[in-house]
């Protein structure tokens, strides 16, 4: 068994290769200005979207999202897998391949190993069920079942549909029944062990939906019961091939089937994705029993820039669409459209295109909601947008769904949208979209949370504070002393009881967090990143700041790292995948200041550290109201906390 290739041998490899020869030889490039360009090889173009970029070893597409280094280029392209891409570019400049020897070496490559062993074995299964939808004696019931519903011989077969017949041995009987043979057999969820110590099929008498993964390997079934056995619809579980929260059925049967695919249709059952299929419909998808996800919009939004979920009309579908809604905010970036559809209660896709053809549900697809339509009338619900107490509850309500969008053009409309349903001046709505607290979800309008003064005499109640006793202060409206050093107060702005406004914290355009701006300002320019101690940023504790202070420590490692030879550290991951989108928002880029800027964003960053985000949050509320307007006791409150805030700024310097 062949051991891990070295990761130092893969970062010398990518050093050495030049991206731009190993794309030439398979795509003819031109250049063009700094960097070189060409159709994209992965999907149908007419103009150029293609581009490769020299300095940083790496390549975008900005027509599908595809991107990545040399080595992924080459997988991806020559569609093989990653020790023979490592191969052929290693013999384009005359390097042979080391391996890992010792223990940890061989049990990565016997993991590696393992999975691809679990991949052979699901395929195998697959192909017992089909076999037996064929041949089996009790397979009629299934097959009565299909053609009820409408479905042809051709399209069982292109979705590879089989069946699971009854019975609790059929796959150890048929597929081997060995120790290890059984051990994997549980590892992908096909044999359930019970409290008994018996070991049996998790599938037994349904019709079997195999699910692929975008390379095509079965990696789980779904299952559609025959009797009267529940649950009625059943998946794998989660295994070490299958993570339900990535993975969308008929995903995979959609790209084969569409060269370019303008558009995936997201709806909620395997029965509607084949029946759409047989129609012509042959772009939809399902999620496997789980909301959609981000990570699963992330993946199609890579392969085509429009999404259409279609749901039921009735209150289940709508709180699913919200949710779905709230997963693509993230995702929104400039080029990429959502719209929603919803069909008549009782009503399913499978139903409707069978009742009126390909034609006519188009028709309906493309009367869809838009994704600003829907968000603007879900949070509308309930209120009289008619009276300024109605206009001002949306504004509060929607601001929270508006700040998860990436910044571009879409989210500007989007505020501008907003301020024309409002009738706020979009500067009056963009100062509220700076300071205004989170309202509670659109799920649970509650009553009004009354005013930040009253919020605060009531917090200041329940920690001991007596709710009307007058605080000490040299002057009733003047700011405190403290106020006059602190950078967000001006005295010469004309008025030294008004407050200046708080900048806000600025993201790098287009990322979804901090942390993402300042990974993307480190691809971009990886030697910026040699200043900052990635110690600084330990208490960083969700995945993109966890991330973000392991690349900062790779370019500590590794000074002389460029983008291509980062990619190569995470290709495969899910965090790779993260990464080579990143990499590929050049354009949102500045021209100048990048260092300042990343200095500047991992500031902020450490500001929001847990020593600091309570006291910083309790001073932000306070002083999103004007000094004179605060209570003797919000004034006194504001006192302290400044103080301490101050105290504690000190001692990080």
């Amino acid at each position: 068994m062949a051991g891990r290739i070295p990761q130092a041998f893969l970062d010398d490899l990518l050093d050495r290769v030049d991206i731009v020869d190993v794309v030439d030889r398979r795509v003819k490039l031109r250049k063009t200005g700094k960097n070189y360009s060409a159709c994209c090889p992965f999907h149908e173009e007419k103009t150029p979207s293609f581009t490769v970029n020299p300095d940083k070893q790496f390549y975008y597409c900005f027509g599908c999202g595809a991107g990545g280094n040399a080595l992924g280029f080459v997988m991806d392209y020559e569609n093989v897998e990653f020790p023979q891409a490592v191969e052929t570019l290693a013999t384009s400049v005359g390097l042979e391949v080391p391996r890992e020897e010792g223990p940890a070496a061989r049990a990565r490559a016997e993991k590696e190993d393992g999975k691809k062993s679990l991949y052979k074995l699901m395929e195998q299964v697959a192909d017992f069920y089909k076999q037996q939808l064929r041949s089996h004696p009790q397979a009629a019931q299934a097959v009565n079942y299909l053609k009820d519903r409408g479905l042809t011989g051709v399209i069982a077969r292109d979705f590879g549909i089989g069946f699971a017949p009854p019975g609790w041995q059929n796959l150890r009987e048929t597929l081997g029944d060995s120790q290890a043979h059984n051990q994997q057999l549980m590892q992908t969820g096909m044999l359930v062990e019970n409290d008994k110590g018996n070991v049996y099929d998790r599938f037994r008498n349904r019709i079997m939906f195999p699910i692929r993964d975008q390379r095509g390997r079965v990696i789980a079934f779904g299952g559609r019961v025959l009797g009267d056995d529940k649950p009625k619809y059943l998946n794998s579980p989660e295994t070490e091939i299958f993570h339900k929260g990535r993975e969308l059925y008929g995903f995979y049967e959609a790209l084969q089937a569409n060269r370019k695919l303008d558009r995936l249709l997201v709806v909620e059952g395997y029965m509607d994705v084949i029946a759409l299929a047989q129609y012509g419909i042959n772009y939809a998808t399902a999620t496997l029993g789980t909301a959609t996800s981000k990570a699963h919009l992330e993946r199609v939004y890579r392969r085509c820039p429009e999404v259409i979920f279609c749901f039921d009309g009735d209150e289940a579908g709508r709180k699913a669409a919200f949710r779905a809604l709230e997963a693509a905010l993230p995702c929104m970036e400039d080029g990429r459209q959502a719209r929603f559809l919803f069909l008549p209660e009782g009503e399913d896709p499978d139903t409707v295109v069978r009742a009126n053809g390909k034609e006519q549900f188009e028709i309906l697809l493309s009367q869809a909601m838009p994704l600003e339509i829907f968000l603007f009338e879900a949070v509308a619900e309930g209120l009289d947008t008619s009276t300024l107490d109605g206009r001002a509850r949306m504004s509060k309500l929607a601001l929270p769904y508006l700040r998860k969008l990436p910044e571009g053009v879409y989210r500007q409309l989007m505020f501008q949208a907003l301020a024309e349903r409002t009738g706020l001046e979009l500067e009056s709505l963009m100062k509220l979209e700076v300071s205004a607290p989170e309202p509670p979800p659109v799920a649970s309008q509650g009553p009004s949370q009354g005013t930040v003064g009253q919020a605060t005499r009531h917090a200041n109640q329940t920690q001991g504070w007596p709710a009307n006793k007058a605080g000490p202060g040299p002057d009733d409206d003047a700011p405190p002393p403290e106020l006059a050093d602190y950078p967000d107060y001006d005295s010469e702005a004309g008025d030294e009881h008004q407050p200046r406004q708080r900048p806000a914290m600025q993201l790098p355009a287009g990322y979804s967090n901090l942390a993402q701006g300042a990974i993307a300002l480190v691809l971009h320019k990886p030697e910026i990143a040699r200043g900052v101690d990635p110690g600084s940023l330990a208490e960083l504790g969700d995945s993109d700041g966890a991330l973000l202070r392991q690349l900062l420590e790779l370019v500590h490692r590794r000074p002389e790292s460029n983008t291509g030879m980062l990619l190569g550290h995470w290709y495969g991951t899910t965090e790779g995948e993260l990464l080579n989108r990143l990499a590929g928002l050049e354009r949102l880029i500045p021209t100048e200041g990048i260092e300042q800027q990343f200095l500047d964003t991992v500031d902020k960053l450490a500001h929001q550290l847990p020593h600091h985000s309570k006291l910083t949050a309790q001073v932000d509320k306070l002083r999103s109201t004007n000094y004179a307007d605060l209570s003797e006791l919000e004034k006194q409150r504001l006192r302290e906390l400044l103080q301490e805030k101050q105290q504690r700024d000190a001692q990080r310097k």
